[in-house]
């Protein structure tokens, strides 16, 4: 029944968007995986479309390859939904297909949910995902035109903390690897991103749903990534709003100033007006961010502006 809800979730993939390929990231079971009866996966749909989807249990990534003047830049696209659900619409089909505007390859990760019903060690399952993606991309930039020093990550919200942990916690071994292929990205951009788990910065849906209830003040501070950068950690582009009640904007501040202070180039845009979850932008100041993306991914060369 799983196997048919996922081939499902791949046909209704390929009719409706413009990627030319869905790769299931484990070919089977990942690392850790248990099955609970009856705990599947959840998608919502919209219009026809997949809007998003909850209790994930298969990781898959969707593949966006830019058809005009591709760069040979690649970015792997982390949806957010307070690691309980999947944004999939709003913050991973649409800011691929911006990407691929811009020329750039994207890759849509459909991450699983952290949960005791589908793996033994729920903290470090999304970072498995992320890991594995960004290798599987890497590893296969050949085929994608991609250079393989031209490989970020984007997140948003929960999504952005997995972007910053893969940013911060690359190296950290959480699964047999068969080749010395580097899950470190090349850039990251980060919005609105949950990069705290210490309370009264953090959003504590996110925390109790990756680090459980009861969390160790070491399980804290391992996943709060502010406190994890280093000066290997990559070049980042951060947005936020300030008016953010969900994720406090502190999540953004605190990070750009630890990639200050370990001497990684940063660059931060706060809005005055958003909100939390904007997407691409609703109405306001903060709709510029991606235009100041485009201008701050051609002064690193991972695009050229016409």
């Amino acid at each position: 029944m799983k196997k048919i809800l996922f081939l499902f979730l791949v046909i209704l993939s390929s009719t409706f968007y413009a990627q030319q390929q869905t790769i299931e990231i484990w070919n089977g079971n990942a690392p850790g995986a248990i099955e609970t009866e009856g705990y599947v996966e959840q998608p919502k749909l919209e219009n026809g479309r997949l809007n998003s989807t909850s209790q994930v249990i298969h990781s898959t990534l969707e593949v966006f390859l830019a058809k005009d003047n591709p760069t040979q830049t690649g970015v792997i696209v982390l949806p957010g939904g307070g690691y309980t659900h999947l944004a999939m619409e709003k913050e991973g089909y649409k800011i691929a297909e911006w990407f691929n505007k811009q020329g750039i390859h994207a890759f849509v990760l459909k991450y699983r949910m952290p949960s005791d019903k589908s793996m033994t060690n729920k903290t470090v399952g999304p970072l498995q995902d992320a890991q594995r993606a960004m290798r599987l991309v890497r590893r296969n930039a050949e085929k994608y035109n991609l250079n393989p020093d031209k490989i970020g990550v984007i997140g948003f919200s929960a999504g952005g903390h997995l972007a910053s942990t893969l940013a911060t916690h690359y190296a950290q071994k959480t699964y047999a690897i068969p080749d010395e292929i580097s899950a470190q990205p090349s850039f990251s951009i980060l919005l609105y991103p949950v990069v705290s788990m210490k309370d009264g910065v953090t959003h504590q849906g996110s925390k109790i749903s990756l680090l459980g209830e009861n969390a160790s003040a070491e399980l804290v501070e391992k996943y709060s990534n502010e406190t994890q950068v280093t000066e290997e950690t990559p070049i980042t582009f951060l947005v936020h709003a300030t008016n953010d009640t969900a994720v406090p904007v502190e999540n953004s501040i605190n990070y750009y100033l630890a990639l200050k202070e370990h001497g990684v180039n940063a660059e931060m845009h706060l809005y005055q007006d958003g909100g939390h979850g904007f997407g691409l932008g609703r109405e306001g100041a903060h709709t510029q961010w991606a235009e100041a993306l485009k201008n701050w991914l051609a002064t690193h060369q991972y695009l050229q502006l016409n």
